[in-house]
């Protein structure tokens, strides 16, 4: 569905010094500045998959989206999305595809949201029939049926942005491209979101590419994730599978009925806290039945625990690399 082959984008800026002799300069001798947003990335979209496209900020998500959405013309490198060059912008090309930005609005501010969608219907070219279902299916699912004849300025922000998702899909894209949908939101309007999202993934088979900064969006709703750093392609695989590529490693919990000092703990492995109450530890999978077994036998244990390393701190790990992961 999405062929991205060396993919790169700069922009060029200027350097702007400040006070009246830094303005005379800059009229005359402007020094330019290059910023590569996106260098050299490639990967590839099958029809119906949701991926997480993750990198800190700046790393050059959204530009990569824009280009994927027509927006932004690419300095170099190869797109092709559902058959089609994206900043050729053909009709039928604009009709395969949606973009939500989570800090832009697509609704008339001053009018109801109704009428934004009609506003869309016709653009599109969606059939009467075709588009009150639509609308009575998807307002029913985001429960803000009863919120489509208000003013956009008087809703929430959370009920605006499931309005602007439902927008979107006005015309049933067969991709959507969406960055940040759920920023600024409630749990319950994310997780609204997030269950209203995969239904359409699942009955449409839309092919869905999000970006966000909330983990538990892409837990929730995909199996793949590529993630980017300074415009760089750092890893692209299946989200379950980043804790192994960083050593396999467990936490293990160790609750004590008497004080242990920490160095009884370093010890054992790795601590990462430690207190009068129990410890932390660092251990490698392959190790923590022989760790736990000594631990047992050697100090006061009164419970433990063996949980996976946090997903979040394996995504940091890759946000600070800078090689793609063979």
């Amino acid at each position: 569905m999405i062929t991205v082959e060396h993919l790169r984008k700069e922009f060029t800026y200027y350097k702007k010094m400040t006070g009246i002799r830094g303005s005379l300069h800059n009229l005359f001798h402007r020094e330019a500045l290059t910023k590569e947003a996106v260098r050299d990335i490639s990967f590839s979209v099958e029809k119906g998959e949701m991926i997480g496209f993750l990198g800190p900020n700046g790393a050059g998500k959204t530009t990569t989206l824009k280009m994927l959405s027509g927006i932004l013309y690419p300095t170099g490198g190869r797109i092709e999305v559902d058959g089609f060059i994206p900043w050729e912008r053909k009709d039928e090309f604009k009709r395969r595809i949606s973009i939500v930005m989570g800090q832009k609005n697509q609704l008339w501010w001053d009018l109801p949201a109704s009428d934004s969608f009609y506003l869309n219907k016709c653009i599109f070219g969606v059939d009467d029939g075709a588009y009150r279902d639509i609308v009575t299916e998807l307002s029913e699912m985001l429960e803000v049926k009863e919120l489509l004849n208000v003013q956009v300025r008087r809703l929430s922000l959370g009920e605006r942005m499931k309005m602007e998702i439902l927008a979107a899909l006005i015309h049933r894209p067969d991709i959507l491209f969406l960055d940040e949908p759920t920023i600024g939101l409630d749990i319950l309007s994310q997780k609204k979101i997030r269950e209203f999202l995969k239904i359409c993934n699942e009955q449409w088979k839309t092919t869905v590419i999000i970006t966000s900064h909330y983990m538990a969006d892409i837990e929730a709703l995909c199996d793949r994730t590529v993630i980017i750093n300074q415009g760089q392609l750092v890893y692209d695989g299946k989200l379950g599978e980043v804790n192994q590529l960083l050593g396999k490693r467990k936490l293990l919990t160790v609750k004590t009925s008497a004080t242990v000092e920490t160095g009884q703990w370093e010890a054992y492995a790795p601590v990462r806290e430690a207190s009068d109450a129990g410890a932390v530890l660092e251990v490698p999978q392959e190790k923590v039945q022989e760790v736990l077994t000594a631990i047992l036998s050697g100090l006061p244990v009164e419970d433990f625990t063996v949980t996976e390393i946090p997903i979040e701190e394996s995504i940091a790990w890759f946000y600070r690399k800078e090689v793609v992961t063979p």
